[in-house]
């Protein structure tokens, strides 16, 4: 079943797939990644011709334990991410309409979701039935480093990094000489991509407790749009994987904006963020305490969304068909 999260695709996978071996969905994406016969089911949903080069999705899998209604393993067309913020809001709609958690017709109902870098909850609000809203609670969220500078094509950039179920780094489009805006996507495309491995190596990129949530994932790259009277208001871009974009405003991208601006005091209590996305979307972002967290500044981000249904879909493979699982065309 197809999704679209502020613009941004989502394919959910629930039938179909072997069996991916492993006692936790950390451990199974480790096993997907590493599978050919598994990747396999990935590249031929993700490439031309049944998917398109920015395409995303994920595959249900069992849960952890018997705490949260299912697993999912996120991937993208060059491979398999830790967090997904606009992926866990349209599961949340998912599991609500397809019936899989039994949901509360007027009021919200919590959909508790396994995801790579720990447990997370989408909380769908209904009225009459009828879904309007998902509130995405997401995994203790917190910034790592401020002030860091970056050697790229349009010179030295300083960026701030920040996990959010996933590490980024932000960036103002200013700095760029450049504004979030879809005429100068491929410039923000290629900038994004540089900042993402010229620092994904590095020792900043490794997280403290779990190697395989090391790694940079993507460039968070903003216009700061000043103050409304909730908040902070911000539109970006977020550059994922190697050079994807994102259309939505990025559901574990904005965790980590808010864990910035909430470390930084722009983003109080009871405040919220207003956060754009560069074809027009929005989400909404707050922070409430991280109790429990060892992590400096570290917050619980609360990421409000929707997501819509956009088809349903069964693919085969012909075993004649010499293009296989497909091709990119970036």
């Amino acid at each position: 079943m197809d999704y679209h999260t502020a613009g941004e695709p989502f394919r959910i996978v629930a039938e179909g797939l072997p069996r991916i071996e492993g006692r936790t969905v950390a451990e199974r994406r480790i096993t997907a990644r590493d599978s050919p016969s598994i990747d396999a089911y990935r590249q031929l949903l993700c490439r031309e011709p049944r998917g398109h080069a920015d395409m995303y999705g994920g595959f249900i899998v069992p849960p952890d334990d018997a705490g949260a209604d299912f697993g999912v393993l996120f991937w993208h067309n060059d491979g398999y991410s830790t967090a997904c913020g606009h992926g866990t809001i349209a599961l949340g709609v998912w599991a609500v309409q397809t019936g899989r958690v039994i949901a509360d017709a007027d009021g919200l109902t919590p959909v508790t979701i396994d995801v790579p870098s720990g447990r997370v909850v989408a909380h769908v609000r209904q009225s009459a039935g009828q879904i309007t809203g998902v509130v995405f609670e997401n995994v203790p969220s917190y910034p790592v480093a401020r002030g860091v500078d970056v050697n790229t094509s349009v010179g030295k950039l300083t960026v701030d990094l920040a996990f959010g179920g996933a590490l980024y780094a932000s960036v103002p489009a200013s700095a760029l000489g450049l504004s979030v805006a879809t005429e100068h996507s491929e410039r923000l495309r290629a900038v994004g991509r540089e900042i993402k491995w010229a620092l994904n190596d590095s020792e900043l990129a490794r997280h403290p407790d779990d190697d395989r949530l090391s790694g940079v994932y993507g460039t968070i790259i903003f216009d700061d749009l000043g103050d409304t009277d909730a908040g902070p208001h911000q539109r970006n871009v977020t550059v994922f994987a190697d050079g994807r974009i994102d259309r939505s405003p990025c559901g574990s991208g904005t965790a980590a904006r808010v864990a910035l601006l909430a470390d930084s005091g722009r983003l109080g209590a009871g405040q919220v963020l207003t956060h754009d996305s560069i074809v027009g979307t929005r989400f909404l972002g707050r922070a409430r305490p991280a109790p429990g967290s060892d992590m400096p500044g570290a917050v619980i981000p609360e990421v409000e969304g929707m997501a819509y249904q956009t088809g349903t879909h069964s693919f085969t493979l012909d075993p004649g068909d010499s293009l296989e699982t497909g091709f990119v065309l970036s």
